[in-house]
């Protein structure tokens, strides 16, 4: 399963979509401004993303895109509003890794997965579990160590019904230890709680953690993905370390309502990927959020969706985890 992952990841780190011209010419389209629902409240990632998207579409093809939050019910209520939409190419969705999950988390689910058509994978960046300063481990090996001495005595923050939930259960469950799992509804109480030495450690994105990791405010113990990011150039990934554990990363992504005519997503995803891979977007998607750009075609974005369920869909069923309130 990993290794599909990391070969439908890669394929889509150096893919550029390649549509014709003249197929792109044709399109009748847009007819009148453009709706990005992003399902989460400004703050965080999602929402300076869609933004960042929204205003070099606007630059480099004059289309008028509106922005609008659609919050709630982690993500389901802007969700369904984007598959109910009518798939005429005036209405999309710019979302985040916990999208995928809401078909095992949320019982009655208002839409199908199927009602929504992968776009585009735009980008990724690894999480990161940090410690206070006043913590005596140097890395998560220590980490391990110690709660092989102390079961149950050492306290992680993190995200509920996420993929740091999934990760963080695989990894305690694959390298023998145990440690108590303490559920934030947002990214900034799971740092502000690390820093007041509330819980022993939390994981939870760059964006979130690396300005306190800078000011020694947090120290970093592991980073999730393949190889340390840019951000945190010294900071050892799990991997490095010996921790069994998968690759993980949050990521965003484009979705449409099913049904959209072939050549208006063709359009969207051709411009879209010149706005991320647009050097000053680059910038402020490395600056602000420690992103790296994949812009991957349609396909290379639903094989990746359906690799990633049913890593993390395993894990759910093999641990029988609940979402929590």
């Amino acid at each position: 399963m990993a290794e599909v992952r990391r070969r439908v990841v890669l394929a889509g780190i150096g893919s550029t979509l390649l549509v014709p011209t003249s197929v792109s010419a044709q399109v009748d389209w847009p007819k009148g401004p453009i709706k990005f629902i992003v399902p989460f409240p400004p703050g965080g990632g999602t929402d300076p993303i869609a933004r960042i998207i929204a205003g070099k579409l606007g630059d480099n093809t004059g289309w008028q895109i509106v922005v609008e939050n659609k919050p709630g019910a982690a993500g389901v209520i802007g969700a369904t509003a984007a598959a109910k939409s009518a798939p005429d190419g005036q209405t999309w969705m710019v979302t985040f890794d916990s999208h995928i999950l809401s078909a095992a988390f949320t019982p009655n689910l208002t839409y199908k997965d199927s009602d929504l058509f992968n776009v585009m994978l735009v980008g990724r960046t690894p999480l990161v579990i940090t410690c206070p300063p006043d913590r005596p481990w140097k890395d998560f090996a220590e980490v391990v160590a110690d709660a092989r001495k102390r079961p149950g005595q050492l306290s992680i923050g993190m995200l509920s019904a996420s993929q740091a939930l999934l990760l963080m259960t695989h990894v305690r469950k694959e390298n023998g230890f145990d440690a108590n799992f303490i559920f934030y509804k947002g990214g900034g109480p799971t740092v502000q709680d690390a820093l007041a030495g509330v819980t022993d450690m939390c994981i939870t994105t760059l964006v979130s953690a690396v300005p306190y990791c800078r000011t020694g405010k947090l120290r970093a113990l592991a980073t999730t993905g393949e190889k340390r990011p840019p951000a945190l150039p010294e900071t050892p990934t799990l991997t490095e370390q010996g921790i069994k554990s998968y690759p993980t990363y949050s990521w965003w992504g484009l979705y449409a309502p099913a049904g959209m005519p072939r050549p208006i997503v063709d359009r969207m995803n051709t411009e879209l990927a010149k706005a991320v891979r647009s050097p000053d977007v680059m910038q402020k998607f490395v600056e602000q959020i420690h992103l790296e750009v994949l812009a991957s075609s349609p396909e290379e974005f639903a094989a990746f969706h359906k690799a990633e369920q049913e890593r993390w869909f395993k894990v759910i069923k093999d641990n029988d985890i609940k979402a929590t309130d």
